[in-house]
């Protein structure tokens, strides 16, 4: 019975996201809810040899999702984003409901962009077409959508490779992003689809998932869209706030030295690894003996060297191959805030997991 209500509770969230959306119709590209007239476009398109790039989405768009849509209209006569918040990506125990939505934001930033790409037209020939933002009804036709690790329903799982890294502290989160993903790809049959280089192993479970079964669509990857300070774009850096933000920057700036001991001839685990333990191990220290009010606490779920493909964790590094170095951190709520202190979305009461991730390539 538990489990049953806690499937419901997680299916009840999920409509009442889909219901907060605003159906406004943008005046440049259509907004589509269901599979069948997305589907009739689709074929409308393949008629007239045009080609559709995919660009998959949980909205709160920002420059990292605008670069990607970017690159499919460099390379596709028409665009496809989706946009719908995924809840079987969510564990149990992660709220799916702090999810920022922002669908008119969103359906601003696009038509911006569709106008933009309006002027580029011997760089980026291909416009947006269609949204596709489907309810979970949709989405999950037969069942409610379960995040138990055991629970019920059509699921598509690609181990062991997402059982690492992330997917040892999120066990069902790649189960839910190559379920939505497959179901996406059979709705939308896009030509080619892409994604961030900052989700890293979210990239080379879709590469498994779209090889082993077979799905007619190409997998493109575009580097890792970054601020200004380096870290790494994200919907949910909205909730980080000044403070967490600037402790946060330590996850590029370890992985940043472990890419120069590689860069610098290091091939060894613990030669590369080394310097990116030190600062991070350092910056642990330095803000757990500040005050509440300044600091801003946060743990290293892991530092990750690993290879390129099966993202094994390497002792030694095949110059020949190269290697993956990527990482997680937890970013805690902040214990105190000061007065007109810029704490993010939520008041910095809502945890962050950092992730981002640098390739390391192969040398002659």
């Amino acid at each position: 019975m538990s489990r049953w209500i806690r499937s419901f509770s997680t299916a009840a969230s999920s409509l009442l996201a889909d219901a907060s959306h605003s159906l406004r119709q943008p005046s440049s590209f259509p907004v589509f809810r269901d599979v069948s007239p997305i589907r009739k476009l689709r074929r409308q398109l393949l008629q007239k040899d045009r080609t559709v790039g995919f660009v998959p989405t949980m909205g709160a768009l920002h420059e990292g999702h605008i670069s990607l849509i970017r690159q499919a209209a460099r390379e596709n006569t028409d665009v496809f984003v989706s946009i719908y918040v995924n809840p079987t990506q969510f564990g149990v125990n992660e709220d799916l409901s702090s999810y920022p939505r922002t669908w008119d934001s969103d359906m601003q930033k696009l038509e911006v962009l569709n106008k933009e790409l309006a002027d580029l037209k011997q760089e980026a020939p291909g416009r947006i077409t269609a949204i596709f933002a489907p309810t979970s009804k949709i989405m999950y036709p037969t069942l409610p959508p379960s995040s138990e690790i055991d629970g019920e329903g059509s699921f598509v799982t690609i181990t062991p490779l997402s059982k690492k890294l992330e997917g040892s502290s999120r066990p069902v989160f790649f189960r839910g992003v190559a379920t939505v993903c497959m179901k996406l790809f059979n709705a939308v049959t896009p030509d080619r689809v892409y994604f961030g280089q900052k989700d890293v192993q979210q990239t080379v479970i879709i590469k498994r998932m779209v090889r082993d079964f077979l799905v007619g669509t190409e997998v493109r990857i575009v580097p890792t869209a970054r601020a200004a300070d380096g870290l790494a774009m994200s919907s949910r850096n909205v909730y980080l706030g000044d403070r967490r933000r600037s402790v946060g920057l330590t996850l590029h700036r370890a992985l940043v030295a472990a890419e120069q001991a590689y860069q610098a001839g290091k091939i060894a685990r613990a030669d590369i690894l080394g310097p990116a333990r030190a600062i991070t191990n350092r910056i642990v220290a330095e803000q757990q003996a500040l005050s509440p009010t300044e600091r801003a606490l946060f743990e290293a779920d892991y530092i990750s060297l690993a290879d390129p493909e099966t993202l094994d964790e390497l002792e030694v590094v095949d110059p020949s191959k190269g290697a993956v170095l990527s990482g997680a951190f937890k970013m805690a709520p902040l214990e105190e805030s000061k007065p007109g202190e810029d704490c993010g979305l939520g008041d910095g009461k809502v945890p962050v997991r950092l992730i981002d991730n640098l390739i390391l390539p192969s040398r002659d």
